[in-house]
């Protein structure tokens, strides 16, 4: 990805990276004892806190398209009557955001990845996954990650439409990596065979992002 393809630096983003520069809220901890569940350097919330790039696309269902392409035997472009038609299913799991906040127990509704990368017939010699969003962000994943077995494209949460503010209608969740590599506001799902860096990679932000070994920065 070409630093013209990225959004516009915004304060926020500059204080991220600045935090990379740093190496903020980084612990050294393996573990948190007190609760197993809680990777380190993390603390819980309650609440969902709203983080984003300063943008808030509002792209309705009638107008949503998903464009899967790269090293797939079909490639393809989803609307949301194509997306529904897949098969679905449900999952429980933990949010863990480079912030250091957590949240425990999501329930979400989508498509998993297994079912999305069936349906277009990942090529073998692909081994990483670029997601781009409608508000020009990008993150990159290793396919194995991208196939974990939690992962969802999502459109779903506690039983209700995946809100706007969330990425809504439709959301990447890895619930086992940080949760900027969870991209929102889904546009593009490209299958390739080698890396491509994203927003917050380029940034100073890890390549991988698993918050157990606290790869918060690169």
């Amino acid at each position: 990805m070409s630093d013209d393809d990225l959004p516009e630096d915004t304060k926020l983003t500059r204080t991220k990276s600045r935090w990379a520069e740093l190496g903020k809220f980084l612990t050294g901890q393996s573990s948190r004892p007190e609760d197993a569940r809680l990777p380190p350097g993390q603390h819980l919330v309650k609440n969902w806190p709203v983080l984003d790039l300063g943008q808030t696309p509002n792209v309705p269902r009638a107008s949503w398209k998903l464009d899967i392409v790269g090293a797939v035997e079909k490639p393809t472009t989803w609307t949301w009557q194509d997306y529904i038609a897949q098969p679905r299913g449900k999952k429980l799991s933990d949010i863990h955001c480079v912030t250091t906040w957590s949240r425990y127990d999501n329930h979400w509704d989508g498509v998993s990845t297994h079912d999305l990368m069936d349906a277009v017939g990942v090529k073998p010699e692909a081994r990483f996954v670029l997601l781009t969003s409608n508000d020009g962000y990008a993150t990159n994943l290793t396919l194995e990650d991208f196939a974990g077995g939690d992962a969802l494209i999502a459109h779903g949460w506690e039983g209700a439409p995946l809100a706007l503010d969330h990425g809504g209608p439709v959301r990447l969740v890895v619930p086992h990596l940080y949760f900027w590599k969870s991209a929102k506001w889904l546009r593009k799902i490209e299958f390739a065979t080698r890396d491509h860096p994203g927003f917050w990679e380029v940034r100073g932000y890890h390549n991988h992002g698993d918050p157990w070994t606290e790869e918060r920065y690169s």
